[in-house]
């Protein structure tokens, strides 16, 4: 088979392009750039040039073709324009969730293909198995730290059809290792965090490209219900639910944690405290336009109720909750209060390893 492998410079993609290499398969490197502007990014951050120079070193290591790809008009189009759109509206985007449907899956999955490849792999710690009837499961990573499925929850069949996940059956340290044996030179690199393409950034800054700043009011929420202006900030737009930095209010006890922002007064709200009431809800909703099935046969049907562990961020552990879907929301109601539901973010739910479901978060209660 051949198999185009997304070459990042990391080293699960190495190990990833290694594991299909040793098993015999006609394997080709693909490296994709997506972003050229590097207003509000972190300089002190591992730059595309070295991902570029450590993946083509990779490749030549594993004796495998090489092609590059800029990608960056279609980022920008699908992924940058819709985080901007986003919190222009007072809500939190996820752009890697994004990414990998718009970009990874989409549209270098096209450029794959294009250059005659079967299928494409990358290093995501997920897997894939198919049913009898042909469909295709999205299952956790087989490293309880370092699942991903969160990340690829809006895949669909035909994404997932042409998709390989070589590493999702190993641990992070097990992926490392195979790469020191292997005299990868990525062996040792360390994980690449931030938006995705784009790196770490000083959010405000990357923001006010398109979102100017606006002084507007701090109003502190007690306990007790009262309320207080306390400062001014630059924008509402610029702050999401339970960010803790940025604030620079002093004179509390405990840390201020933005409770929520109301973008058309351009009012930040906070409260004092980790544990302040304000920051739990017990139950959030999702416009049904904004839900999505992996497998369309586990789709839950109007009126119909369900128990499934859902997850409102990555890496949390899974909560209980009750799912009901009408012909206009999707409602997810908690067994216990969840701490920062964010708006804007995907609600993911599972059955055992499957991921079943996602949807964007509407509205919290």
């Amino acid at each position: 088979m051949k198999i185009a492998v997304g070459l990042s410079g990391g080293v699960d993609s190495s190990v990833a392009a290694l594991l299909l290499k040793q098993q015999g398969h006609d394997v080709m490197a693909l490296f994709m750039r997506n972003w050229h502007d590097t207003t509000g990014t972190l300089q002190s951050e591992c730059t595309w040039e070295e991902d570029l120079d450590l993946a083509k070193l990779v490749a030549h290591k594993l004796n495998i073709p090489f092609h590059y790809t800029d990608l960056s008009r279609l980022y920008k189009e699908r992924v940058v324009d819709y985080m901007f759109f986003e919190y222009a509206k007072g809500r939190t985007p996820n752009p890697d969730i994004l990414c990998n449907r718009e970009i990874k899956f989409d549209v270098f999955l096209e450029e794959a293909l294009a250059l005659g490849a079967d299928k494409v792999a990358t290093g995501h710690y997920c897997r894939i198995e198919q049913t009898d009837e042909g469909e295709y499961k999205l299952l956790k990573g087989a490293d309880p730290n370092k699942d991903q499925s969160y990340f690829l929850c809006q895949l669909n069949q035909q994404q997932l059809s042409k998709s390989l996940f070589p590493i999702g059956h190993l641990t992070k340290n097990e992926v490392r290792e195979l790469a020191r044996k292997n005299g990868l030179p990525t062996s040792d690199r360390k994980d690449s965090q931030g938006i995705c393409f784009v790196g770490k950034v000083d959010l405000p800054v990357f923001l006010q490209q398109h979102l100017k700043p606006r002084s507007g009011h701090v109003v502190e929420v007690f306990r007790d219900g009262s309320t207080q202006v306390i400062g001014k900030h630059n924008g509402a737009h610029y702050f999401t639910i339970g960010q803790r930095k940025g604030l620079n209010i002093g004179g509390h006890k405990e840390p201020l944690f933005v409770l929520s922002t109301h973008i058309e007064s351009n009012t930040v709200y906070v409260g004092e405290g980790q544990d302040h009431p304000g920051l739990y809800h017990n139950s959030l909703s999702m416009a049904a336009e904004d839900v999505h099935w992996v497998r369309p046969s586990m789709q839950m049907q109007q009126g119909e109720e369900k128990s499934y562990p859902v997850r409102i961020r990555y890496r949390q552990p899974l909560q209980e909750a009750m799912l009901t879907y009408d012909a206009n929301t999707m409602q997810i109601c908690f067994h216990e209060p969840q701490r920062g539901i964010t708006p804007g973010q995907f609600a993911v739910w599972y059955k055992d390893e499957e991921l079943l479901g996602s949807g964007v978060i509407e509205s919290r209660s």
